[in-house]
């Protein structure tokens, strides 16, 4: 659930994923390399022989909109509210042009505090992900 929440996890193993301060990793998918490097703990080394890569460094916008997408893949939604507690901001506002172009296709609900896909939304989902990307 870190993961679709949005919070810190570490990914052990080969070809496994991590994300620590924003920036994504992911181990290499080199089972020779993994392996041939498996004593390193060092970031740099981890870094500098290719173990580790970099995916991804997030800007501010960038987890906003992972938000969404990942929080719409929960039944439950988005909670408004947490948004405002991690971001400062309405999603409401910030993405009033989609939620109103989704809401008016039938794919979104808002309701109270919270943002969730519709039963015709659950069979179209990415339809409303690529909204947020």
């Amino acid at each position: 659930m870190n993961c679709w929440d949005q919070k810190e996890y570490i990914g052990l193993g080969i070809a496994a994923y991590s994300y620590l301060d924003n920036i994504r990793y992911g181990n290499t998918s080199n089972l020779e390399r993994y392996i041939e490097n498996k004593d390193f703990t060092d970031e740099k080394e981890l870094e500098s022989n290719k173990i580790r890569i970099v995916d991804e460094v997030q800007t501010l916008e960038d987890r906003k909109k992972e938000y969404m997408m990942l929080g719409l893949r929960k039944i439950k939604g988005v909670k408004i509210s947490k948004f405002k507690e991690k971001f400062g901001e309405n999603p409401i506002y910030i993405f009033r042009n989609e939620l109103e172009k989704l809401v008016k296709e039938n794919l979104l609900i808002v309701d109270g505090d919270n943002i969730f896909l519709s039963n015709k939304g659950l069979d179209l989902a990415n339809l409303v992900f690529e909204e947020f990307i």
